[in-house]
């Protein structure tokens, strides 16, 4: 893969978005759920974390990350299937999804809730608090509707060092479809507007779509995390 050659770029102001509310769902099997002090315990010995203002228990619980409120709340009965079966059949990074999630029997709602940093530092927040919920559970994914994303245990966990480095993962925050059509092969993002950004496509390529896959996580990477948006008019380049 190239180097991008990035023309007329401009940052933005902060976006609308960051002040929404960020929601993902671990998923478990056999009744099983979180214990609230491990993942206490993980955010501050793994991750480094300030951890404030703990108020409840296993079932439902809020506190504070470094200034951000956030809440966990275990919910005993399995995400609606009409929710996840659509995002599980497009789901190419984890082929066995609709397996493995056909009889799961539970779930966590986990919501990143105030806004006083920005989308980057609230999306790491939240990412860094699902890998403390991965480690310490026997969770076996993370299921984010609002990025059609259900990402097994395995891939979120292997993440953790692009997250120590607090960088882009972009795997974990946006999606990224892949289109084998006639006139050539097409990549899209869906997810880039919880960042406040416009979604990006790629239509009719001649390019694999490995490296269309490659190129399109590198921009998306970029845009967020330079915070750039492009206007109309305005190009990427691309060169071998």
């Amino acid at each position: 893969m190239g180097l991008f050659d990035f023309f007329k770029k401009k940052e933005t102001t902060k976006a609308n978005q960051e002040n929404t509310v960020l929601i993902a769902m671990p998923i478990f099997n056999n009744g099983e759920t979180y214990r609230l002090e491990a993942i206490i315990d993980d955010l501050k010995i793994f991750w480094g974390l300030t951890i404030s203002e703990i108020e409840g228990d296993d079932n439902s619980a809020v506190f504070k990350i470094d200034g951000e409120m956030v809440a966990l709340g275990y919910m005993p009965v399995p995400i609606p299937w009409g929710d996840i079966e659509g995002t599980a059949q497009y789901a190419y990074n984890w082929p066995t999804a609709r397996e493995d999630l056909g009889s799961h029997t539970g779930h966590v709602i986990v919501s990143i809730m105030t806004a006083q940093k920005k989308s980057l530092e609230r999306f790491t927040i939240l990412s860094k608090l699902l890998c403390s919920i991965l480690t310490t559970s026997n969770a076996i994914g993370v299921y984010k509707g609002s990025q059609s994303l259900l990402i097994p245990k395995s891939q979120y966990l292997a993440q953790i060092d692009e997250l120590k480095e607090n960088g882009t993962p972009i795997i974990l925050w946006v999606y990224i479809g892949v289109r084998k059509l006639d006139n050539g092969n097409s990549v899209y993002t869906y997810g880039l507007s919880e960042f406040g950004k416009q979604e990006m496509e790629i239509l009719n390529s001649k390019l694999s779509l490995d490296e269309l896959y490659e190129f399109l996580t590198n921009l998306t990477s970029y845009v967020i995390g330079s915070n750039i948006t492009f206007k109309s008019g305005e190009t990427v380049g691309y060169t071998d």
